[in-house]
Formats: C-alpha cells, sequence, structure tokens
C-alpha cells in the first residue's frame, strides 16, 4: 500500500468568485492579446472574510464574444521564493461542489504578483454562470518544493508523496524517491522526517517512530532496513502511517512534512496533510525498492 491520505478540506471557510462576466486568456495563454480589451479585473471578496496566504480570485469582464475566464492572483510577501499550490472546487449553477482542481505556480519571487487563469488549454474547467471557490493553499519555499515533472533537480532526486488511503481512522501516505539523475543513488534506513504545521512552523509533541507496526500491522513498512541502490529510473517508496484518534488535548494537524532521503540530502517539501488527532505519533517505514516502476 503506497498511498496520501485525502484532504481535510475547510469548505465552509472558502472564498467564492462568481464569475459575472466574460473574457479571454490571461497573460502567458493563447488569447493574451484579446486581453487588452477586457475591463479591469476586480478581486472576488470572501463572504467569509478569509484570505488565503495572499492568493485571490479575479473577475474579468469581457465583450460578449469572449469566452469565460477565471482568474487567480498570488502574492509573495516573504523574503524568499515561494512556489503555491491551490487546490479549488468548481461549483454549479446550483452551487453544488461538481469536481476540485489544482494549480501550481513556481518560484514567485519575493514581492512578486503573478496572476494565472483557472482555465488551461486542455481544461476549460469553468463555464458561464459557474463559480470556482478556493478550498485549500499550500505554500513551500521554491528550493525545497517537490515536483513530479520537469527538469531533474540538481540532486538527482525526486520526492514526491501520494494520494493516500484511510479507513476507520488509520492513514497511510507513501513518500516516494525517484532516481532521476544519471547516476546510481544509495539509501539505507528510514527518511529523515521534520513535520510543520500551516504556518510552516515546527510541530513538536509527536514522536516518529521507526516501523508502521508501531501503529498498525499488514500495511507495508515493518521489514528491516535494508541497503538501497537506485540506478537512473528507479525509485523507492517509504510509508507513512498514523491514526487520527482524538481524545483528551488538542488535535494535531501536519500539512507539511520536510523530507531528507538521507544524511546529508537537500530537504524537499511535501504536503501529505497529517491529521495525527491527539495520537502524538507517526510511524515510518525505511526505503523499500520499487520494483515495479521505472521511468
Amino acid at each position: 500500500m503506497r498511498t496520501a491520505t485525502p484532504l481535510a478540506l475547510g469548505a465552509a471557510l472558502a472564498s467564492i468568485a462568481l464569475l459575472a462576466g466574460c473574457g479571454t486568456e490571461t497573460a502567458g495563454g493563447p488569447g493574451a492579446a484579446a486581453s487588452s480589451a477586457c475591463a479591469s479585473a476586480s478581486p472576488v471578496a470572501d463572504p467569509s472574510g478569509r484570505t488565503w496566504d495572499n492568493v485571490t480570485l479575479v473577475n474579468r469582464v469581457c465583450g460578449p464574444s469572449g469566452a469565460p475566464v477565471t482568474e487567480f492572483e498570488v502574492t509573495n510577501t516573504e523574503k524568499e521564493a515561494l512556489t503555491f499550490t491551490i487546490t479549488f472546487t468548481l461549483m454549479n449553477e446550483s452551487g453544488q461542489a461538481m469536481d476540485n482542481t489544482t494549480r501550481t505556480v513556481e518560484s514567485v519571487k519575493p514581492g512578486q504578483t503573478v496572476r494565472r487563469t483557472l482555465d488551461t488549454d486542455d481544461e476549460p474547467v469553468v463555464a458561464r454562470g459557474r463559480a470556482a471557490r478556493i478550498i485549500k493553499v499550500r505554500t513551500v519555499a521554491a528550493d525545497e518544493a517537490s515536483s513530479g515533472a520537469g527538469a531533474c533537480p540538481p540532486s538527482g532526486i525526486r520526492v514526491t508523496a501520494d494520494q493516500g488511503d484511510a479507513a476507520m481512522g488509520l492513514r497511510v501516505v507513501g513518500l516516494h524517491l525517484l532516481n532521476c539523475g544519471t547516476a546510481a543513488y544509495g539509501v539505507e534506513g528510514y527518511p529523515g522526517l521534520q513535520l510543520l504545521d500551516e504556518g510552516r512552523e515546527p510541530v513538536s509533541g509527536v514522536r516518529i517512530l521507526h516501523g508502521t507496526d508501531k501503529i498498525s500491522t499488514g500495511i507495508g513498512g515493518d521489514a528491516a532496513p535494508r541497503p538501497v541502490t537506485l540506478q537512473p529510473g528507479e525509485s523507492a517508496y517509504a510509508n507513512l502511517a498514523w491514526r487520527n484518534t482524538t481524545g483528551a488535548g488538542d488535535p494535531v494537524n501536519a500539512p507539511y512534512v520536510r523530507v531528507t532521503a538521507k544524511a546529508g540530502a537537500a530537504p524537499v517539501t511535501v504536503t501529505p496533510e497529517l491529521d495525527l488527532g491527539t495520537t502524538g505519533r507517526l510511524g515510518v517505514g525505511p526505503w523499500t525498492k520499487d520494483d515495479t516502476s521505472a521511468r
């Protein structure tokens, strides 16, 4: 089992943008030239009053012949470059949530504001009269961002988290390590983990246990660690397991995990959305070669 927890989404606090008009693609899209005919774009207020880490939805009203678009803006007010990942829920004409979609804006410089179109060339996600709602925003230091595509990082490896599995309060997430470089890459033992809260501050009071059998049996991740050598294109995985039981005390949520593949490796931040309840425990399995996947 190599999976990541379902996202715990705060839809009640979501930011809603109603598409009041129509328009064309924004800067960077195929219809960039036509966008100059649009009326001034205006931010859409969230009825709940919530802001989302400097991300806003924007209405752009254009002439009647244009196609409707929804734009969103990200602004980096921090002192380091950030990669933003925004999850949207798409609403139908009755206001019912129909589907989720995610957009990533990479390497936004300090002080920079970047606007993107929610629609893409191959995914016209919002039609006239419908709405988009922001349900989650995650920001990661650009030099630690996890990416499953694009150029291979200078480290020669990619670290990602999968979509997880949950049953009766038991959560299992798979961390995946891909050698995308040109030389063999070796790991042994357990990945190093640092849990971070929604503000990307370290989480205290959680014990990280070697072996997922400390949480439950039969979920993978309880074998003794062995040396793993990955040739270019090969990958390994390590399972994370926890229970989200809630008892006395305050529940702990750790959306972010900084993963170090081995001692001395550059950290990579993934977002497995750990809802640890009040258990105070997270089990991690050893790196295990994945013989089923190859680039």
